[in-house]
């Protein structure tokens, strides 16, 4: 299973708009640094895993991650995941050495080839695609759009395993 994290703002992520011709586009937004951070994991076959909280995640918030998908996934489970200090916070070393290691492997990817992780393809179509141009005026409808995206992306297996099955990536 492939795992990353990724932020979610509250600004919209413009795709694509309109104005007359020779005008250049202003859209007046309020700045805001409020976000989501979701943190999401797919396996060969092309499930998805994610949870999200209105802050930023810390190792604890790593291994409550990593519960879950212990919880849904039977037998032993292979994780790779990026080199972010939440994976190596004293939390994750605790929770494996407290009897965890003997079902859960958890491995990094190369600091050099972040793009190698297809977890990277999955936000890619959640902000370019399925949250194009969303403007959201609070965290909570925020929220409910990214699992409504989520859910419509469960649904799209082909977009799931055409980000594992990318080129130079063999399974």
């Amino acid at each position: 299973m492939f795992c990353d994290q990724s932020g979610f703002y509250l600004l919209p992520r413009v795709v694509r708009t309109y104005a007359p011709v020779g005008k250049t586009p202003i859209l007046h937004e309020r700045l805001s640094h409020d976000h989501l951070s979701a943190m999401s994991g797919i396996t060969l076959d092309g499930k998805l895993y994610m949870i999200e909280q209105d802050r930023a995640f810390k190792g604890e918030d790593a291994v409550r991650f990593l519960k879950h998908l212990m919880r849904r996934i039977p037998g032993k489970l292979l994780v790779i995941w990026d080199g972010s200090p939440i994976h190596h916070s004293q939390a994750v070393k605790d929770f494996l050495s407290s009897g965890a290691a003997s079902r859960l492997q958890l491995e990094q990817l190369p600091g050099y080839a972040p793009d190698l992780n297809p977890e990277e393809g999955i936000w890619k179509h959640l902000k370019c695609v399925e949250l194009k141009n969303l403007c959201c005026q609070s965290l909570a409808e925020l929220r409910v759009e990214l699992r409504k995206a989520k859910e419509r992306l469960r649904h799209k297996k082909h977009v799931i395993l055409g980000c594992i099955r990318q080129p130079g990536f063999e399974v």
